[in-house]
């Protein structure tokens, strides 16, 4: 079946097996390998991306059903050779230790700071429960969404 989608602001073809994921058809079919394929099941967060504005598990969201609409994956956040602000608050934090829960991590973040720039730590907390990551013990990532948030309020 032809999958056509905006994805990352341009529209994209692919022709798929109807029954793939939103997050293979990305990695697979359109050379997006930025959200992680990880649990397959929803619980661990690394394959989040925006579908139509909304965070979702690209591994719980048939590609079809994403056929005709926005998608927008972590590959979407830098700009030329710059880093995002939330990806460089990462990076100077060291909130980076394997690297797999990352992306997901970076967009559940970005997505939490564009709804609310200066979120309670309980607000934090709740937005990142969908994440997991087993190498940082989360207290670098919590120290990245801070620096997030002050950087995006001084670059605004």
């Amino acid at each position: 079946m032809l999958f056509r989608a905006n994805v990352n602001g341009t529209w994209r073809e692919a022709d798929i097996w109807a029954g793939v994921s939103l997050l293979s058809a990305l990695r697979d079919d359109l050379g997006l390998p930025g959200s992680k394929n990880a649990c397959e099941q929803g619980e661990c967060g690394s394959c989040s991306v925006w579908l139509d504005g909304v965070l979702v598990c690209a591994c719980l969201v048939l590609a079809m059903q994403a056929s005709g609409r926005e998608v927008r994956t972590v590959e979407s956040l830098s700009v030329e050779d710059r880093l995002h602000p939330v990806q460089d608050a990462f990076v100077e934090a060291g909130a980076v230790q394997c690297g797999f829960c990352t992306p997901g991590l970076i967009v559940a973040v970005t997505d939490l700071l564009e709804q609310e720039p200066h979120p309670s730590e309980p607000a934090v907390r709740e937005a990142l429960s969908g994440n997991l990551c087993r190498c940082t013990g989360y207290a670098k990532i919590l120290d990245a969404v801070r620096l997030a948030e002050e950087r995006l309020e001084s670059a605004g």
